[in-house]
């Protein structure tokens, strides 16, 4: 009973390790380029689709490739590093950090297909209900972020009201309603992630994760 007790002593501190250290995965390199995506794609809608309102579904083709791409080159490297990595707290991290934000992700792809399927009139509200569900998973995720990513957070709550506010009627589908959410949103976020993690001289840039913790608690 007592080793039974004792192990998950461990298992739960190893658990609270992992969920209240600032995870170093995330890279600043990987949230500008995301940024320079959408604005490359308000440009490409600017011009490629200059009624989007008629073309509801290229619109979130257009919309829903991009963040595809952000998603799959930003996780992507960070799940092939966890993997290789010897550490299995290291793994952990990149989950959980991950498993925090995937929830919103989720939530705004299937309301976005439910929208499109029963009343594409409606998709004008798309940038901000994405701006506000993406937030919110930034806010999930603050406890394993920089401190000053609530600001990242609070640029999401705030463009996306002002989206679901001002990108309607005449101005319903404007490219620019995703580039200064999304575009100046992950552009802030590489900032941020530069500034508070990556211009440290010690920080790991191979795994994403500090050396002393490392060896101290795998």
């Amino acid at each position: 009973m007592e080793i039974h007790e004792a192990i998950s002593q461990v298992a739960l501190i190893r658990r609270q390790l992992v969920r209240s250290e600032v995870f170093r995965g995330y890279r600043s390199s990987a949230a500008a380029g995301s940024g320079l995506l959408a604005l490359a794609a308000a440009v490409a809608q600017s011009h490629g689709l200059p009624d989007a309102a008629a073309e509801p579904g290229n619109y979130v083709a257009l919309w829903a490739g991009a963040a595809a791409i952000a998603v799959v080159t930003a996780a992507g490297p960070m799940l092939t590093r966890a993997r290789l990595h010897e550490s299995p707290l290291m793994r952990e991290k990149t989950y959980s950090a991950l498993g925090m934000l995937a929830p919103s992700l989720g939530a705004g792809a299937l309301i976005t297909a439910a929208l499109l399927l029963a009343d594409p009139s409606v998709l004008w509200i798309l940038p901000g209900l994405w701006s506000v569900l993406f937030g919110l998973g930034v806010f999930a995720s603050l406890a394993v972020l920089p401190r000053p990513m609530v600001v990242v957070a609070g640029h999401y709550f705030v463009a996306g009201a002002a989206a679901l506010y001002l990108a309607r009627g005449a101005n319903a589908f404007s490219p620019w309603a995703m580039a200064l959410t999304f575009g100046v949103g992950q552009l802030l976020t590489a900032g941020v992630l530069f500034w508070c993690l990556e211009r440290e001289p010690d920080h790991s840039h191979e795994s994403g994760f500090d050396h002393q913790n490392d060896g101290a608690q795998s």
